[in-house]
């Protein structure tokens, strides 16, 4: 390294990917100024004013000579303020301030406050994970959310000051201690009175990893059953937090609940874009199907959604990947959820409710229930009626079933199902349905899907909710209760 000069590690987010940037900087003769280079957007320039402000209170010194920083390799777009820290780092050493020693084997992220303090930045989750790949430090802001295993590998700033005060030497990351938020804890199907059809159709829908529907009137509790599915479902597995937290990060969301291995749970409002929805935007960010990976995706009164929002969840829900196309290439967001759905049955919402009379046209009745229609709904496998609760019951509190024994039910069902899937084989589901049902279950299967006049993917969706009955009470064949039980919670509008 010559005078003048110094070469920091930072690092670039694309998609959910980070990647190494190297920040180049010269110092030369000339009007005094500092330059970017290397594809920087307007967040990057930015960094121009907050490096000299932050090593002016810091107690630096600024060089009064032309400074250049190209950020490398030159053809990749730069965005974000995770160089604030870098490019500080690389001015100090490049004016003999720091010693090289502190650059050496180090990955720096972190933007700058305009009092020398290191701040956080989306994506540290990312970053961790790269500088873990590379064998590198990574040194982030003190206040980092990161957690496990980046964390314990990495060292944390408050403050540009302490790179002078200790000469090298960064104290380590410190992890603050996570509890549980009062929003979680609170979800419990104990306070949804008079519900149990619903409830039953929830605890299937989360033993098979099915999607739901619930139609009934306004007030009957369908919001409450559908924000109560996450308290049934098992913690994230190690590395279903990792990869969870990895995308949250990405998008700026926060991480506690998750490191904790709580599911996220996504309620995106019906007025919300395509790109907000499936992801998109400049730079590309997840949107909510990514961020409800692993986790559940709540869309309250779907037919509100616009249809061509909703039409594209059909190949999120297909593949269990967003791909998103742009002039600089693919983007790749996993999305693995859990759809859970409400909606009114008309527009009034009072269509078959005995309470009170629908005022809906015949036509308007047809066009608000045509938007549940379609490829969606084939991706939909369980479908419920909600009924308006009895007032006596609520009034005297009648409650059932808890989340903690759904829960229970829950992980007995996809511990039955993972020990029969090692007796049959990982493809067991994947078999005909005949070789599923015992032979009276088989017969009636039979009549009710010609009198039905169930199509192919019917038969199949059919087959694979009744396979998760079965999984529920512990048959190692579907019977025939199991498939009655299935057709029950078949969608009315597809074959």
């Amino acid at each position: 390294m010559c005078a003048g000069s110094a070469t920091v590690l930072g690092a670039s987010l694309r998609g959910i990917d980070a990647t190494i940037v190297t920040v180049e900087l010269s110092i030369s003769g000339g009007l005094p100024g500092l330059d970017i280079v290397g594809m920087p957007d307007i967040a990057v320039l930015e960094a121009r004013s907050r490096v000299r402000c932050a090593l002016r209170a810091s107690g630096y010194t600024i060089p009064r000579e032309h400074v250049t920083i190209n950020l490398a390799p030159g053809e990749q777009r730069k965005s974000g303020t995770a160089f604030d820290l870098p490019i500080a780092v690389a001015l100090l050493v490049a004016t003999a301030q720091l010693p090289a020693s502190v650059a050496e084997g180090r990955l720096f992220v972190g933007e700058l406050g305009l009092d020398g303090s290191v701040c956080p930045v989306r994506g540290e989750v990312a970053y961790a994970t790269l500088a873990r790949e590379e064998s590198l430090e990574l040194v982030v802001s003190s206040e980092s959310p990161l957690t496990g295993a980046g964390a314990d590998a990495a060292r944390g700033l408050r403050a540009l000051s302490q790179l002078k005060s200790r000469s090298g030497e960064l104290p380590r990351l410190r992890v603050a201690c996570r509890e549980m938020t009062d929003d979680i804890a609170a979800s419990d199907f104990v306070d949804v009175i008079d519900q149990d059809l619903a409830k039953r159709a929830l605890l299937v829908a989360a033993a098979g990893g099915h999607g739901a529907l619930m139609v009934g009137p306004p007030g009957s509790g369908k919001t409450m059953l559908a924000r109560c599915l996450p308290s049934i479902l098992p913690p994230l597995s190690e590395e279903e937090v990792n990869e969870t937290m990895l995308i949250h990060s990405v998008a700026g969301q926060p991480i506690d609940a998750i490191a904790l291995g709580h599911r996220p749970f996504r309620a995106p409002h019906h007025s919300i874009s395509t790109g907000g929805l499936v992801g998109g935007g400049r730079p590309v960010l997840p949107g909510e199907v990514s961020l409800a990976h692993h986790g559940v995706l709540m869309l309250d009164e779907i037919p509100e959604f616009a249809r061509g929002t909703l039409q594209a969840l059909r190949q999120p829900l297909e593949d269990h990947e967003v791909r998103i196309v742009r002039v600089d290439g693919a983007y790749v967001f996993p999305c693995d959820f859990q759809l859970v759905a409400t909606a009114n049955p008309c527009p009034c919402g009072h269509l078959g409710d005995p309470g009170q009379e629908c005022t809906c046209t015949p036509q308007r009745i047809n066009s608000y229930q045509a938007k549940l229609g379609g490829p969606l709904m084939d991706r939909i496998d369980v479908v419920v009626d909600v009924p308006r609760p009895e007032s006596s019951k609520v009034i005297s509190g009648n409650a059932g079933m808890s989340s903690g024994e759904m829960a229970e039910q829950v992980s007995a069902a996809r511990a039955f199902r993972a020990w029969r899937e090692s007796r049959e084989g990982a493809t067991a589901d994947a078999r005909p349905p005949a070789s599923m049902l015992d032979a009276r279950a088989r017969r009636a299967f039979e009549v009710m899907a010609r009198n039905l006049l169930l199509g192919g993917r019917g038969i199949a969706r059919v087959t694979r909710v009744a396979r998760t009955i079965a999984d529920l009470a512990e048959h190692e064949l579907v019977t025939e209760d199991d498939i009655v039980e299935a057709i029950a919670f078949r969608s009315r509008g597809s074959a």
